[in-house]
């Protein structure tokens, strides 16, 4: 399933491998344009082991992306996928989230990559 903001800010497209799903994001991030980011990050979603955020072309998150991405985290691995932008790494690194995300060099390998079992 593919997704596509009408706002030329931001992007996300959602699609499913397996247990898998993988979400890429682009462009600016903040609470006026996360609803797509918010379905597509849906901690409540069935039959999803992992999440893999493609967040290589992300511009700008502000702290309401940043909880959205964080969400499914509480009982589920969340990769990050590819190289993650300066200001995004910044961020992350500041508010301590990064500890909160798997990394992982490409999509592909954030699918399959082996990861330890979740505490809960």
């Amino acid at each position: 399933m593919d997704t596509q903001n009408a706002s030329a800010r931001n992007y996300v497209e959602m699609r499913s491998d397996g247990d898998v799903r993988i979400v890429v994001m682009a462009g600016e991030f903040d609470m006026d344009t996360v609803e797509e980011l918010r379905t597509a990050m849906d901690p409540e979603v069935p039959g999803v082991a992992r999440f893999v955020l493609d967040v290589s072309g992300v511009t700008f998150v502000d702290s309401t992306a940043l909880s959205i991405m964080l969400q499914p985290a509480l009982d589920r691995h969340v990769v990050l996928a590819g190289e993650v932008p300066h200001r995004l790494a910044r961020l992350l690194e500041m508010t301590g989230a990064n500890r909160a995300f798997a990394h992982a060099v490409s999509v592909a390998e954030a699918t399959v990559v082996e990861l330890p079992p979740q505490r809960r």
